[in-house]
């Protein structure tokens, strides 16, 4: 007895690219077509496309809604070439059309609830002392871990967003590849970081498959869901 079911994953002609990006196809469909792009054509996403992507981003979940984290898109090509030589020979730094490189807080503590509260308080209209309570929790979650915790769980909260933002491009036909083999450090001061208190996480191209780039063509590599998912 079949358990659930599998949308057919689609199938193209080699290097075939029918949308422009932004057209909005079925989750399983999308991520059966979604694989980490290894050459990028030299065209062009539409930069308002690719902000409707990074809004749907920003509606990522995130520990408490916190999203100690920014999302810097890099568009410009001379500063991917300053970025090409800590990219370990990534070219798609280089060569894709829009670089995302997802950012953390540095520094994680009772600052970043009080954003966070003051942000609540004007798009809920309610008082500070309606939600004194959890403003507190939060504080003493945080307060409770080590500073090497702190930014660890900043990391894990970019990586949420991260996967919300392949899961997003997929479904909107925008190629990606997401990359952390990269010099962090050197991200940090090429992009001025440390003076934002921000320190890099990891880095997705954005673009459109090129027609050379055959891996569009092999089949997914993924465990059978029994193999994936325990019952209980």
């Amino acid at each position: 007895m079949k358990r659930y079911s599998v949308v057919p994953q689609i199938t193209m002609p080699s290097g075939h690219h029918p949308f422009k990006g932004g057209e909005i196809m079925d989750i399983h469909s999308a991520l059966d077509w979604r694989y980490a792009v290894r050459e990028f054509s030299p065209e062009k996403l539409d930069t308002k496309i690719v902000e409707n992507l990074l809004d749907a981003t920003r509606k990522s979940a995130s520990s408490y809604g916190l999203q100690p984290y920014k999302v810097i898109m890099i568009e410009s090509q001379d500063l991917r070439r300053d970025l090409l030589p800590h990219s370990y020979g990534q070219h798609k730094v280089l060569n894709c059309s829009h670089l995302i490189v997802f950012a953390v807080e540095t520094r994680v503590g009772d600052h970043t609830v009080d954003r966070y509260i003051t942000k609540y308080q004007n798009v809920r209209d309610v008082s500070y002392s309606d939600i004194a309570g959890y403003a507190d929790h939060m504080k003493k979650a945080l307060a409770a871990k080590s500073e090497a915790e702190q930014t660890g769980w900043a990391h894990q909260q970019a990586y949420i967003a991260l996967g919300t933002l392949l899961a997003a491009a997929a479904s909107m036909r925008i190629d990606s590849c997401p990359m952390t083999g990269i010099d962090a450090r050197a991200y940090n001061q090429i992009l001025g970081l440390n003076d934002l208190g921000l320190e890099t996480s990891a880095i997705v191209a954005l673009g459109l498959r090129s027609p050379r780039d055959h891996s569009s063509d092999l089949p997914k590599v993924r465990f059978d869901f029994d193999d994936f998912v325990i019952r209980r």
